[in-house]
């Protein structure tokens, strides 16, 4: 793999590289496009191989800015689920092709973009109740499946904090540090997938600091700006490239 040339990449990779900034830094939910955009542009796999070292450098900010802020019995429940998962979505991803995973990526953006169009995510609904706390697990599991395949396990995270009804920052902390740890562990698999190569790596220190700038940002927006005005454009985005990889995974 040789460096892209094509300013349509970087521009793609850009807007993907920011949307992961301001969900670290509190958007939770805006980074599950990120791969999806990057798979438009180029190898699915690749992208979350690039993308991996720059969540972890994000992670870093966000840990310390919600530091205060986590509920450690959610991180008990779902950390080790996510473990289980993260194997899933590697021996998957080693044993498929480009146009499968790309096709998986596919799904999981036009899943997950489809189910928060409806009573999204972010509107923070307040539920009559935690769901039993097997289902921590089980969603860890499957967070921890399609993070590992797309960087995208926010969703099913969320289904089961939002059950806990946390206030804001108790849900964001608990969520950046739930994923600082699972990007820990994704680092072996993608390392036996061969993604972390020169060409990857230069592009990710080429994306670092529109990363880190992207993070302050969003962990100084979060404070001031209601979430729920972003998550509408970004998930009929999630749709319409979820649909698009699809057709390309397909054709």
């Amino acid at each position: 793999m040789s460096l892209p040339t094509d300013i349509i990449f970087y521009l793609v990779a850009s807007a993907a590289v920011i949307l992961v900034g301001l969900a670290k830094g509190g958007f939770a939910g805006l980074g599950a496009a990120a791969i999806p955009l990057l798979a438009l542009v180029m190898d699915p796999v690749a992208a979350a191989g690039m993308l991996l070292p720059i969540l972890m450098a994000q992670d870093i900010v966000s840990v310390w800015a919600f530091r205060k802020s986590f509920d450690r019995r959610t991180l008990l429940l779902t950390v080790p689920g996510a473990m289980v998962g993260i194997f899933a979505g590697w021996w998957l991803a080693a044993i498929v092709d480009a146009n499968a995973v790309r096709g998986m990526v596919g799904a999981i953006a036009l899943a997950f973009g489809s189910y928060r169009l409806g009573p999204t995510l972010s509107s923070r609904v307040s539920l009559s109740g935690p769901a039993p706390e097997w289902i921590g697990t089980l969603m860890g599991g499957i967070a921890g499946f399609t993070s590992q395949i797309a960087h995208a396990g926010g969703p099913p995270f969320q289904i089961w904090a939002i059950s806990r009804n946390f206030p804001h920052l108790v849900f964001v902390g608990t969520s950046s540090i739930f994923f600082a740890i699972i990007n820990l562990m994704k680092v072996p698999a993608y390392a036996a997938l061969g993604q972390f190569n020169a060409p990857n790596m230069t592009l990710t220190a080429l994306f670092l600091p529109l990363a880190i700038a992207s993070t302050f940002a969003g962990v100084w927006l979060v404070k001031r700006v209601p979430p729920a005005r972003f998550n509408i454009l970004i998930n009929i985005l999630m749709v319409l490239v979820g649909l698009e990889l699809i057709r390309q995974a397909i054709w």
